[in-house]
């Protein structure tokens, strides 16, 4: 029953759709988790974490309140008008049509390092499409610069997207220990992103210079710096070593009680469905976990990672990043987290997870949400479609992949 539930709630999860159905990936996971606990898979006190034991919480409430925390913080930083004030001094400074890529790719990558990537992609999207338009440029590239940049810069640490912040909580690592490792990755890959876009539309984009002059929005200077203040301490915090999901949160309540604003705005741009999103697959992937079906998967995959520390490092990197497409990369991460542990280098492992789900994202459309998001903003005005992201995210992915693998393999030989 265990796994015929999990099963069931994947098709939903890789975004298929049953035909007597209307469920979407949220609402397929839900149903799940209702389903793991009405058929006795799972007990009401684990879904609730009435038991003293970890082993035996379904949610993960860690990974739940940092994320909240994080959106919090970013609401904020869109109220004061942090995001457009950053998209109009890049469209100032940029002066040509490549310049002006190579900085939205950079400000998103940089954002999405220590703010969740989808929130940053939906802050910048709308913006970034603006622009273009006033500008009269093609907006496609500019478009997938933001999500791409945002995906690879994502890599650098916990806060920077959700798979990151599952990993976090399962691997113990410290904020410090992980972005030290992850952050040269996190540059390369983005590079090779900025690099590669330039590339791909060297037709579409001159090298003429252009004079705009946005309006400069209407920014309030007070929040602006007071949540930059706090989200500095925060990652203080974090660098640390205090527990990260109540010190994003008390800065992000910190921030509310002295905003002088009605709370209300900034709740309301929380991702709530997101939340419920992540609640719901604990649900999911506990029940599968708890009746030993992720070890007998596991154990399908194991030829793939037999063999010496770089061979099963290899298998698991390229088992990482096809089911990452295939299944999504946060559902992957859950169920992959038990894996970790049995690898012979397990910081490496928990760095290749990291890496490989979060570089995933690039591949394909539908391979992040961050990719979703950008291309929703944009609906009626760029066609893009799955194979037409495909020709460009497939290059940036495996070269992106490739060379981050190289990096942190030559990191962990070295230190």
């Amino acid at each position: 029953m265990a796994l015929a539930i999990f099963l069931f709630t994947y098709i939903f999860i890789a975004g298929a759709r049953l035909p007597f159905l209307k469920l979407d990936r949220p609402g397929g996971a839900l149903l799940g988790a209702v389903l793991m606990v009405v058929f006795g898979v799972v007990t009401p006190a684990e879904v609730f974490n009435h038991s003293e034991d970890p082993a035996r919480h379904a949610i993960d409430a860690d990974t739940i309140v940092l994320l909240l925390g994080m959106m919090l913080l970013a609401a904020y930083l869109s109220q004061a008008s942090f995001f457009r004030t950053a998209g109009a001094w890049a469209v100032r400074h940029a002066h040509t049509p490549r310049r002006l890529l190579l900085a939205v790719t950079f400000i998103s990558a940089v954002l999405s390092a220590f703010l969740v990537n989808d929130t940053v992609c939906l802050m910048l999207a709308p913006l970034v499409l603006a622009t273009v338009e006033d500008a009269r440029l093609p907006p496609a590239p500019y478009l997938l610069a933001v999500c791409m940049g945002s995906n690879s810069g994502s890599v650098a640490t916990f806060t920077g997207n959700p798979q990151n912040m599952l990993i976090q909580g399962a691997s113990g690592l410290s904020y410090a220990s992980f972005a030290a490792y992850m952050a040269l990755p996190a540059l390369l890959s983005t590079a090779i992103v900025a690099g590669a876009l330039l590339f791909i539309f060297r037709k579409e984009l001159s090298s003429a210079r252009f004079d705009p002059h946005p309006p400069p929005p209407p920014v309030d200077r007070g929040l602006m710096a007071m949540t930059l203040v706090v989200m500095t301490g925060v990652v203080v915090a974090f660098f640390a070593g205090l527990p990260m999901s109540w010190s994003a949160l008390a800065g992000a309540s910190l921030v509310m009680a002295l905003s002088r604003r009605e709370p209300r705005e900034a709740l309301e741009r929380v991702d709530w469905i997101l939340l419920l999103f992540f609640a719901s697959l604990f649900v999911v992937v506990y029940g599968v976990n708890k009746h030993g079906w992720a070890e007998d998967i596991r154990q399908v995959f194991q030829p793939l990672m037999t063999g010496s520390r770089l061979r099963e490092s290899l298998g698991f990197a390229g088992l990482t990043l096809v089911a990452s497409n295939l299944f999504s990369n946060v559902p992957f991460v859950m169920l992959a987290r038990s894996w970790v542990p049995t690898l012979q280098d397990v910081e490496l492992g928990w760095h290749v997870l990291a890496l490989g789900s979060t570089l995933a994202g690039n591949l394909t459309l539908v391979g992040s949400v961050a990719n979703l998001i950008v291309f929703e903003a944009a609906r009626g005005k760029v066609d893009m479609t799955f194979m037409r992201y495909l020709r460009v995210g497939l290059p940036v992915t495996l070269v992106s992949f490739v060379a981050g693998l190289a990096v942190l393999y030559l990191e962990h030989a070295l230190f």
